[in-house]
């Protein structure tokens, strides 16, 4: 995983929270478009690089509250990653939940690949 590696806490507290989510979010999009075309390999590259980023939203996240949901919706993605085969609707849920995140990216969810 070469993209994301050399991102510091320090440059991504930089970003605000809803440009955060919306970054992890691109991420998922990618991993759902990937899962249309059976490409296996690619989903889960792209799963690690939601990992990252999702660990580094969990190290700059301020407050009890937020790290605790963040590190929920991870183990979600934990399990999607080292799942045999994908899950379309998994993903799904696990993506809508993430939009959820912010209202700025709520407002996201009719333009994203979603399944059911």
């Amino acid at each position: 995983m070469t993209q994301h590696a050399s991102l510091t806490p320090e440059r991504w507290s930089q970003f605000s929270f809803e440009q955060q989510i919306l970054t992890i979010a691109a991420e998922m999009e990618r991993a759902a478009l990937r899962m249309a075309r059976r490409d296996l390999v690619s989903v889960s590259n792209c799963y690690e690089r939601v990992l990252r980023l999702v660990d580094l939203t969990i190290a700059c996240a301020n407050g009890r509250g937020r790290r605790r949901e963040l590190l929920l919706w991870r183990d979600l993605i934990a399990a999607l990653y080292i799942a045999p085969e994908p899950d379309p609707n998994a993903h799904s849920d696990a993506f809508r939940c993430l939009l959820y995140f912010t209202p700025t990216s709520a407002r996201q969810i009719p333009f994203v690949t979603l399944q059911g």
